[in-house]
């Protein structure tokens, strides 16, 4: 019986210690604290390069997800968040793929063209959006020198139509928003229209909205007998580099911060012409539909 007894005792010994194990083992850790919490991990997907994410991160920061580093701006990084109240794993990707990575994650941060290219609608389907921030409405560039071509001057008017801010504001309600102030009727005073006759004019652009938004700036070439080539590509880089070396005259995709960044990494000599439009950016649901896991994480 005391045989029987002793070995109970250490059997319940044994599994004690075994469950503390396994609890400690369990415990989660706040990467900023070092404090365990029991709180769960969401998951965030945002884009991988370097001014989308930290657009991505400004945009968590300003509705209380998370706090960044006091003066990144748009040089953040997940590596400046010096505050993560809700437990947030912030997801690096490619901006494209990000629609693709919803199933995968809680949330992610998309650019409005990649959302309405994957049936999203930002005004509808977001569950944050930002503002219109001037600072990354979407431009026209051209290689440095051909600021006043005529091909560029031409290209630049058309795109800063009353027919294009109209046809922004129809088809896609807020989803994007054009901010030329003064649209014209598409034309410039200081381009020999006669002498373009017959002419091409190449534009690279994203899928949506730029080249759906090109078609417009097409047709109002088109009267003057001017062809436009909208060339369509999937990535951001291949339009910066056909705008540098000359194959194509212009293209329409991205914003002001991107391009910076883009000259100072490649040695490229890309200028913006002109500010079309902004598309802004916002957090979607994946596998939440709502915005309450993050308010119960930071229980």
């Amino acid at each position: 019986m005391k045989h029987n007894t002793l070995t109970k005792i250490i059997t319940l010994a044994l599994a004690a210690v075994l469950a503390l194990s396994l609890a400690a083992c369990g415990s989660k850790t706040n990467d900023d604290s070092g404090d365990k919490t029991d709180a769960p991990v969401i998951k965030i997907g945002v884009p991988n390069d370097t001014t989308n994410e930290a657009r991505a991160l400004l945009l968590l920061q300003e509705n209380g997800i998370i706090k960044l580093k006091d003066g990144v701006g748009i040089t953040a990084t997940k590596n400046d968040i010096v505050e993560n109240p809700h437990n947030v794993e912030i997801v690096e990707a490619e901006a494209a793929q990000l629609p693709n990575l919803l199933p995968d994650v809680d949330y992610a941060v998309i650019n409005s063209n990649y959302a309405i290219n994957a049936g999203l609608n930002p005004v509808n389907d977001s569950l944050l959006i930002e503002g219109s921030a001037s600072a990354y409405a979407n431009i026209l560039t051209v290689k440095e020198g051909n600021e006043t071509s005529p091909k560029a001057l031409a290209l630049k008017a058309a795109l800063e139509s009353k027919q294009v801010a109209d046809f922004i504001t129809e088809k896609y309600a807020g989803s994007v928003v054009s901010v030329v102030e003064n649209p014209t009727d598409g034309y410039d005073a200081s381009v020999d229209y006669d002498a373009l006759k017959g002419e091409t004019i190449t534009v690279a652009a994203s899928p949506t909205p730029h080249a759906e938004i090109l078609e417009v700036a097409k047709e109002i070439l088109s009267a003057k007998d001017i062809t436009l080539d909208i060339q369509v590509y999937n990535d951001y880089v291949v339009p910066n580099t056909v705008v540098e070396d000359g194959t194509v005259d212009a293209n329409y995709f991205q914003h002001l911060p991107y391009l910076e960044d883009f000259n100072a990494q490649n040695g490229t000599h890309i200028v913006s012409i002109a500010a079309i439009h902004v598309e802004p950016m916002g957090l979607y649901g994946g596998k939440q539909t709502t915005l309450d896991a993050l308010s119960t994480s930071a229980q």
